[in-house]
């Protein structure tokens, strides 16, 4: 089909363009993006106030830690300082020289037999022989020949020194003693006795010091302060 001539018949009018399509915006008026409000304000508190509950919970722990970790420490230092107060002060010490200046009482019923092994610094002996494996245990204030006086503890994996070390030890103990003005009143001999080197293999580590009278039992006292 041919196109129409100009000036060839009646021509259709052409309608105009239309402004806009149905229901678009107009190009030449963009519309404006809706604003964007910020309320800070309005925000919740939840989260925040969450953040100050956890930090409050956290230093109630470290507080209850730190309550916790102190009474540990009161109680560790409490059974420490009782242990130390509730220990005899004639227990062997090793590596060092034990005197006694309250002298315990012996335990009772008295007199009564004892080996030296169970032997405490203060106790009182009649009839003393150093070399027997038994004494008598009197108390101080009746009639005895000898006192317990000082000690000295080696160590249990100590070699064994020697009779000679251990008469020098000895020795040492009886010059650590510091006698009561009691002891003025009789006439005393140190008599040091030691370890054999076959009580040493089952244990014996303990060197003693006593004080005797060589008239037998005329002592009618401690002679420990």
């Amino acid at each position: 089909m041919t196109e129409p001539e100009a000036g060839n018949g009646p021509q259709r009018p052409i309608p105009p363009r239309p402004e806009a399509p149905p229901g678009a915006a107009r190009l030449d008026a963009p519309t404006e993006p809706a604003a964007v409000e910020n309320h800070p304000e309005e925000e919740p508190e939840r989260e925040s106030s969450g953040a100050s509950s956890k930090v409050w919970f956290l230093v109630a722990l470290a507080v209850i830690a730190l309550l916790l970790v102190g009474l540990v420490v009161w109680l560790l230092a409490t059974a420490n300082r009782e242990s130390a107060d509730s220990t005899p002060a004639d227990v062997p010490t090793p590596g060092s020289v034990v005197t006694t200046t309250a002298p315990p009482p012996s335990a009772l019923p008295l007199p009564r037999e004892a080996a030296p092994a169970d032997f405490r610094l203060g106790d009182c002996f009649a009839d003393f022989a150093p070399e027997s494996q038994k004494a008598t245990i009197v108390a101080c204030d009746t009639p005895h020949s000898a006192q317990f006086v000082a000690n000295y503890t080696y160590q249990d994996g100590d070699v064994y020194p020697g009779a000679d070390a251990l008469r020098a030890k000895a020795l040492e103990a009886c010059q650590a003693v510091t006698l009561a003005p009691a002891a003025a009143q009789y006439v005393l001999n140190y008599e040091r006795v030691y370890p054999s080197s076959t009580s040493w293999e089952v244990g014996d580590r303990r060197v003693d010091c006593f004080v005797k009278a060589p008239e037998g039992n005329v002592i009618n006292a401690s002679v420990l302060p």
